[in-house]
């Protein structure tokens, strides 16, 4: 097998990967092996995390829109059913938005899937 001379390519590898382990903590930050495996734990953590956001921001939304709901007189889930049944096609992250800075249209919003229920739920 011919010899690899790698010398520049292997000082960018390692640079790059030690350029990534910046203010981590002690040996972790300075020696190759440890800041290898730090990155490869941080570049694992950080892809759960991303996954992680969007169920938080899932969670709040629904939050902000069973309080506003409540309080015009539906449930979390009568109001998402009444949506449905409305044909109002506004996602999550809208309505809560619209419950938080807006609730005059919000109220609007409400009376439509109010009105769209059958008239044993409402």
């Amino acid at each position: 097998m011919p010899r690899v001379k790698r010398g520049t390519v292997r000082r960018a590898k390692r640079k790059k990967l030690l350029a990534r382990a910046k203010g981590f903590y002690q040996t972790k930050s300075k020696l190759y092996r440890a800041a290898k495996e730090s990155v490869d734990t941080a570049a694992k953590y950080a892809y759960v995390g991303r996954k992680n956001k969007k169920r938080e921001y899932r969670r709040l939304w629904v939050v902000r829109i069973n309080a506003a709901a409540r309080a015009n007189g539906l449930s979390y889930s009568q109001f998402m059913r009444g949506l449905k049944a409305a044909g109002v096609t506004l996602d999550r992250k809208v309505l809560a938005d619209l419950a938080v800075t807006q609730a005059a249209a919000f109220a609007q919003v409400v009376a439509q899937a109010k009105a769209a229920l059958p008239a044993q739920a409402a």
